[in-house]
């Protein structure tokens, strides 16, 4: 401080209303100091705030020597327009600046003095008023808050006086959260080091894993080329022995054949001296030729017979020659000697008194979902049911048919070899064999003791749709999609009868059990009966609007249940020729129809993926859901205890 009149300038104190950034100035020389309370309080528009305490030495009013103003000093203002012009300006000017100071409270600092060291401003304040220069702080005064006030300035703008210790604080905390950056980086470093040392083995590791590998590969292929280069040698001496054996093959059958017209002459020479011995009227010239020439004709050879059967085609369709090898009765006086007699139509059906044991009326929810068998991969497309067990054969578009134990789904065995979808199969009579038709145009016959195709029926010239066993097991029925169907002879393997009359695809075909009577569906919208027999159309069934799509009997053979393409159901009697009951179950197709045993029941596999039973009785009509797609076939066990069904979803569902 300077010497004099001393004054002490206090820190600022914080007020509870608002921080006050005016600083009282004591000034120097022969000026009159100011009274205490012009020094410690500055009254404003918005407050009073105390701006700082200052202790002034005591002094003597008797000392201080007033200046009188002369009386000629003239202040008052000139008259005349140009004063009173500056004196409207200056009014003007403090009224902007009133304005401007009142869109901008606030403007001279925005934070609190607790929370910020001395300012820039206060202390250069400070240092003026320590060192004395008065005039250098009140410009400074002025000018500095002529910018605050106009904005000019603004609280951020204005640093902090630096401090060595609050600089060393900071530079402290910044060298400890460097420090402990660096450790984390170190820490981050090791990690990184120890996977990267990890990644490096597991490369050389590989890399060696690669070049064993390579090796082993390389080693592989000289292996193989010399193995090559080893066979190729032996191909010649292959070829050679080939042959030698092929010629031996050769001589072995001609010396066969030879032995076997050396037996067979010695056995026509031993019939010749036995009828000799006998005492025969016949001449002895003209008996030893006959003889000789009968049983050359009619012996044969292992040998000789080995050979016809392997010239000879393993498939047969149409019409074959007759072969007097296959004839050993020798029945020359017919074409065909070893085709079947058709047995009479005095049959009587022995399943006809289990079925009247199986009435079971159908009542609102009597047949449930039981069990589902995922069978197939694609489409099951037909069902048939073994005649006395509870086994069940599915045929699909997966071009297999398996044989399943139901209800618990064991299955027993399956049969490939058509090489297109399946669209029907039926059981032998004795439930030894199977017969399937095909996309493929033919119908083959599996042997189960066998367990393959034994027989391959071809002369359909489109898809075959349906087949059927005939009760005596000789007979085989087929229905096609070339508006044909055909009656197939499994002892002479030759077709019988080809049925012809319909004028569009026929898709079904049925025996009636225990008869020669053939049932037909057709896409001409009719069904029609014919004799086995005779090939020949008995009666044709009109009344169906669209394509029929299957058509069944019942087990007395009186009623006959058809399904047409718009889900129209009709019962006809056999004996009338005319249609009993039509339902109307549609718009779906109806795919396949079924009776149960006691004829009381029919089901009807729909194309909405229901299975839909009518009571003939009360003609209650009710649906069963359960498959995921259209259900394709349906059928019914022996007892009528339990309902198949088979669907586009490759299932195979039981109701009970």
């Amino acid at each position: 401080m300077a010497t004099g009149n001393r004054a002490e300038v206090a820190v600022r104190l914080p007020l509870a209303t608002e921080e006050c950034d005016l600083v009282y100035r004591q000034r120097r020389g022969g000026e009159t100091e100011g009274s205490m309370e012009e020094a410690t309080s500055v009254s404003t528009s918005e407050g009073t705030f105390c701006l700082q305490q200052i202790t002034v030495t005591e002094c003597s009013e008797e000392d201080y020597q007033y200046e009188e103003v002369p009386a000629d000093d003239d202040f008052s203002l000139q008259e005349g327009d140009e004063d009173l012009a500056k004196a409207i300006q200056t009014i003007q000017e403090q009224a902007v600046d009133a304005q401007i100071m009142a869109q901008q409270p606030g403007q001279i600092s925005k934070h609190s003095l607790s929370e910020i060291p001395e300012v820039v401003d206060d202390f250069l304040c400070n240092f003026l008023i320590r060192m004395g220069m008065t005039r250098t702080l009140d410009c400074f005064q002025t000018e500095w808050y002529e910018l605050m006030q106009r904005g000019v300035l603004e609280p951020k703008d204005v640093g902090f006086v630096p401090d060595a210790y609050t600089c060393n604080q900071h530079l402290d905390r910044e060298n400890k959260y460097l420090k402990k950056e660096m450790e984390n980086y170190k820490l981050a470093a090791n990690k990184a080091k120890e996977v990267l040392i990890k990644m490096q083995k597991e490369r050389d590791f590989h890399k060696m894993n690669h070049k064993r590998v390579v090796q082993e590969k390389n080693r592989l292929i000289n292996d193989i080329k010399r193995l090559k280069t080893h066979y190729a040698s032996y191909e010649p001496m292959l070829r050679q022995l080939n042959e030698k054996y092929e010629v031996l093959i050769r001589e072995k059958m001609l010396t066969s054949l030879e032995r076997d017209r050396a037996v067979g002459q010695i056995t026509g020479l031993q019939a010749t001296l036995q009828s000799l011995e006998s005492g025969s009227n016949i001449l002895i010239h003209g008996t030893r030729v006959g003889h000789k020439c009968e049983r050359e004709d009619g012996l044969e050879g292992p040998s000789q017979r080995a050979l016809r059967e392997a010239r000879e085609p393993k498939v047969y369709s149409g019409v074959n020659p007759y072969d007097s090898a296959k004839d050993p009765t020798k029945q020359t006086g017919k074409r065909y000697p070893k085709d079947s007699e058709f047995p009479e139509d005095i049959q009587v059906n022995p399943y006809l008194a289990r079925a009247k044991e199986c009435v079971r009326p159908l009542k609102s929810g009597v047949y449930r979902l039981s069990n589902t068998l995922k069978v197939h991969d694609l489409a099951v497309s037909c069902l048939a049911l073994h005649p006395r067990k509870d086994i069940v054969v599915t045929g699909s578009d997966d071009r297999l048919w398996k044989m399943w134990a139901f209800p618990n789904g064991n299955i027993i065995m399956k049969g490939e070899g058509h090489t297109d979808w399946l669209s029907g199969c039926c059981f032998h009579p004795s439930g030894t064999k199977l017969v399937t038709s095909s996309g493929d145009t033919t119908v083959r016959i599996w042997d189960f003791a066998k367990g393959g195709c034994i027989l391959t029926l071809e002369g359909h010239n489109y898809a075959a749709w349906d087949c059927s066993w005939h009760s005596c097991g000789d007979f085989v029925a087929s229905a096609s999609m070339d508006k044909t169907s055909k009656v197939w002879d499994l002892n002479s393997e030759r077709c019988r009868y080809t049925l012809r009359g319909h004028k569009d695809s026929v898709n079904s075909i049925e025996f009636l059990p225990f008869s020669n009577i053939i049932l037909t569906s057709s896409a001409d919208k009719t069904l029609s009966l014919w004799d086995a027999r005779t090939g020949i159309c008995a009666q044709t069934f009109c009344g169906h609007l669209h394509s029929c799509n299957h058509a069944t009997f019942n087990m007395k053979g009186d009623i006959i249940v058809s399904c047409d393409s718009y889900g129209v159901l009709k019962l006809w009697d056999v004996r009338k020729g005319a249609p009993m009951v039509s339902v109307d179950t549609g718009p779906h197709p109806g795919n396949q129809v079924a009776f149960d045993p006691s004829g009381q029941i029919v089901a009807l596999a729909s194309n909405d993926g229901s299975v839909k039973t009518l009571e003939l009785k009360s003609g209650h009509l009710s649906s069963l859901l359960g498959h995921e797609d259209e259900v394709q076939s349906v059928i019914f066990d022996h007892k009528a205890e339990h309902l198949l069904s088979g669907g586009s979803d490759g299932t195979v569902r039981i109701w009970n």
